[in-house]
């Protein structure tokens, strides 16, 4: 039985750049819905629950970083966001808002689709292939009051659920997998997006201080998720006794 293709969103004002994206994604097997509007973004997203958002930062009606923020809270949806070369601020500002991964412009195509299958990839029930470099077997992880269900991808600390976006959670499980491993910024990339550590992607960086907040650790002294100077990111089992 054939899988059902992904469905993507488009949301990008320039209309060269959109046909040229949409034919390249459909000629790779996806289905690209367009939209050139910020201000009708959001009804867009909402109506149509598509597996992936293309979301371009400048929007007539609404910016990029507006629509993030309003539709992250309702949705897991992975969202990837288009930046020009010179909006670096902006780029950090959508990856704490809520963005799961970004791309600057010009979009080079195998680029672009290397990062929607890398995103789908980590979406569950999506078709594209699954990873199988990594398999957790256990259902549920658990580190004293740090509970895990990987098959809802829920996360509960004392019973409560802490609300992870894709991005997140599948960084946290990382490095809940590597427990008492020091895993390098480089891999991280790598098993996540597929690329290496370019010396200037801060995406992890960003990723890492957000989960510290949602976990409740010390974001000024962490010891639930640790860094090691000039080698990368540790998970400190013992820090998560019940209290």
């Amino acid at each position: 039985m054939k899988s059902k293709p992904s469905v993507i969103l488009l949301v990008e004002d320039d209309v060269r750049l959109a046909n040229l994206t949409i034919e390249y994604l459909e000629s790779e097997g996806f289905v690209v819905e367009w939209e050139k509007r910020g201000d009708r973004a959001e009804d867009r997203i909402m109506a149509l629950l598509p597996d992936l958002i293309i979301l371009d930062l400048m929007l007539p009606g609404r910016n990029g970083l507006e629509i993030c923020k309003s539709v992250r809270p309702r949705l897991s949806t992975p969202i990837l966001m288009l930046t020009a070369r010179d909006e670096d601020v902006d780029e950090i500002v959508g990856l704490e808002i809520g963005a799961d991964d970004y791309i600057t412009k010009p979009v080079k195509p195998r680029t672009l689709l290397a990062r929607i299958r890398a995103l789908l990839r980590r979406t569950t029930g999506n078709p594209i292939e699954k990873d199988t470099s990594r398999k957790t077997e256990a259902q549920q992880l658990t580190f004293g009051e740090l509970v895990i269900n990987v098959n809802a991808r829920q996360v509960m600390i004392a019973g409560n659920e802490i609300p992870l976006t894709t991005n997140e959670y599948d960084l946290f499980l990382l490095l809940v997998e590597h427990a008492g491993k020091v895993i390098s910024r480089d891999k991280v990339l790598l098993m996540m997006r597929g690329i290496g550590y370019d010396g200037l992607d801060r995406s992890v960086d960003i990723n890492i201080s957000r989960l510290r907040k949602k976990l409740g650790d010390n974001t000024s002294k962490p010891s639930r998720i640790k860094t090691v100077r000039s080698k990368g990111y540790l998970f400190v089992a013992e820090a998560w006794a019940e209290r």
